[in-house]
């Protein structure tokens, strides 16, 4: 079966998702792909800060996606001996420390307004296996599987928006470099103790960090940093003295925890790394989000820099002028904001024990 459109948006996180709903409401015929059964099924960061917010107020996009369900944070908490020492609150003119939105939320706030173009398609269950080029050399189109039939899509634009391990990136041969931070984490998901309050609750354990975060829904995620290549040994060992740990950093999880945490299996584990590409497309191909630079989840900050990514490449696309697009002009937009996020990580990864220093005793 063969499908045409202007711009064909490989992945369906929320990068790709908002780019499909700008463009198509530039007037341009979209079809986004998603190699899920279901929107929001992968594990992605689930935190806006101001910048991501004012992304998604500024196309009217907000409010449908509060109706379903967000949760502001009220405030940051350093803990040590099981007790906070220093609590930090948002500016006023902010009125929150981050924003917890559940990535299906996102996903399905942003198609609510998009759904209704008659030049937008979506197309679950969809794998890319293979792009097609012209004569010059230009990349002309995807072909892909769904639903275990092949696809032809021939599109002007192609759009890798498929995240860290991006196909895209590797079928059309766009070398990546990654740098490793020393640690990985282990994410949890658990209920919240009946009066939890809206907060990024942090601790130091053996020198690395330990962050709580407050969930829609009444949960809290753990993200607990340990050493780059541990986990294999962790999980020969019992995984009692390991939560005893975080039972002792936060006491209020005493009760919760133990119901909860069982086993090492009760954990996911996330390889952290960053990257960058020198190039971020060519002809007839543009790479954005994670697919091009890959944060690690320090700071929240990778779903924000996704949206303005896509917010900042709908600007520059019309359907008059989509073949004379020039990757570069996105590029030069956008390379050097990314790289002061990536040192803004660097720095508050290497920084982070300072604030627990006069505790130390």
């Amino acid at each position: 079966m063969n499908f045409q459109a202007d711009v064909c948006i490989v992945g369906a996180g929320p990068s790709g998702t908002l780019l499909a709903h700008l463009l198509a409401k530039k007037g341009l015929s979209v079809i986004l792909l998603e190699q899920s059964a279901a929107l929001g099924q992968a594990f992605r960061g689930e935190h806006l800060n101001e910048e991501g917010e004012a992304v998604l107020k500024n196309h009217h996009l907000f409010e449908a996606i509060e109706v379903l369900g967000l949760l502001r944070m009220e405030k940051l908490e350093y803990y040590a001996k099981g007790e906070a020492f220093k609590t930090i609150f948002p500016d006023t003119s902010v009125g929150h420390l981050g924003i917890h939105v559940p990535q299906a939320h996102l996903l399905k706030g942003i198609l609510q307004h998009t759904a209704h173009f008659q030049n937008f398609k979506c197309f679950l269950n969809t794998k890319v296996t293979s792009l097609i080029t012209d004569t010059a050399g230009r990349y002309v189109g995807v072909i892909a599987t769904r639903d275990e039939e092949v696809i032809e899509i021939k599109s002007q634009l192609i759009i890798g928006a498929d995240g860290r391990y991006s196909t895209i990136r590797k079928r059309a041969h766009i070398a990546i470099q990654k740098q490793k931070h020393g640690f990985d984490l282990l994410w949890a998901k658990i209920p919240a103790p009946q009066g939890w309050e809206p907060a990024i609750k942090m601790a130091l354990i053996d020198c690395m960090q330990l962050s709580l975060f407050s969930q829609t829904g009444g949960y809290i995620q753990i993200g607990w940093n340990i050493k780059q290549g541990d986990f294999p040994q962790l999980r020969k060992q019992a995984i009692t003295p390991f939560i005893s740990q975080l039972i002792k950093a936060f006491p209020e999880l005493e009760e919760t925890v133990p119901h909860h945490i069982r086993s090492w299996q009760d954990f996911v584990l996330l390889d952290v790394f960053s990257s960058h590409c020198d190039c971020w497309g060519t002809q007839g191909l543009v790479l954005l989000g994670d697919a091009v630079h890959t944060m690690t989840p320090t700071g929240a900050f990778g779903l924000n820099s996704a949206l303005k990514d896509a917010d900042c490449l709908a600007s520059l696309l019309n359907k008059d002028a989509i073949q004379q697009f020039n990757v570069r002009d996105f590029q030069q937009l956008r390379e050097q904001a990314i790289e002061d996020v990536l040192a803004q990580q660097i720095e508050k990864e290497q920084t982070f024990a300072f604030h627990f220093i006069d505790q130390a005793s």
